[in-house]
């Protein structure tokens, strides 16, 4: 049977494995799930698809997987992936790991919580965050995106883990992307990132861009009617 993906491409680990299947090649099922029409909500979805209601995850066959990042790790054991995404050596993949446990609560985190405070609870609730949400979340967002700079974007080669992208700059680059549909863009304030994103979405197109269609389209209409500013 073909691997199913359940995804929302506005979903930041659901764009990663999306360009990752993609880029390698790997048949699977298009299964979208519209996070922002409650799609996964319903006792008929967590009956039926997933008991933990969020995307990304796969079915594959009769196993199913939820978490983006241990259904990467999944599919690189499965099918026939390059090398470089997640390399069997140990230390190298030690060194995409180090990035994808540290991302958790650090960019993931903060650039998420920045995106609900200021973009997806005024949207749900009609109601803007006080001062001190907003400043208290950008604060922190800033602080990770300039740790991130410091720690990873280093002289030892373009991309996080050296001289050839892995999974590690997918994911970090979806993240990244993510506080655009807030009305602020990370790539403005910060030339490294800048940079790094740009080889990113040059290595993986033409499904970075596919995959962050909708995103592009929103975060155009927000920079329009948000005013966010360092």
């Amino acid at each position: 049977m073909v691997l199913k993906l359940y995804y929302d491409l506005l979903s930041q680990p659901s764009r990663a494995l999306y360009i990752f299947l993609k880029l390698n090649g790997v048949p699977f099922q298009q299964c979208p799930v519209s996070l922002m029409e409650g799609e996964h909500r319903t006792e008929e979805f967590k009956q039926k698809y997933s008991k933990f209601q969020k995307v990304p995850f796969i079915h594959d066959g009769d196993f199913k997987l939820i978490e983006s990042i241990g259904i990467m790790r999944y599919i690189t054991r499965e099918y026939p992936i390059e090398d470089h995404w997640y390399p069997k050596d140990s230390k190298k993949q030690a060194k995409v790991d180090e990035y994808l446990e540290w991302q958790h609560l650090n960019i993931r985190l903060n650039c998420s919580t920045f995106l609900i405070t200021t973009w997806m609870n005024p949207m749900r609730t009609g109601k803007q965050p006080s001062q001190e949400k907003y400043d208290s979340s950008k604060k922190y967002m800033l602080k990770s995106l300039s740790t991130f700079e410091e720690l990873f974007l280093s002289d030892d080669g373009p991309f996080l883990m050296g001289k050839e992208i892995s999974y590690a700059d997918i994911q970090a680059a979806c993240e990244i992307e993510q506080p655009r549909l807030a009305g602020f863009n990370p790539m403005v304030h910060y030339p490294k990132i800048k940079t790094w994103i740009e080889l990113v979405r040059k290595e993986c197109n033409p499904y970075y861009d596919e995959a962050h269609e909708m995103l592009n389209m929103l975060a155009e209409s927000s920079g329009k009617s948000t005013k966010a500013k360092l």
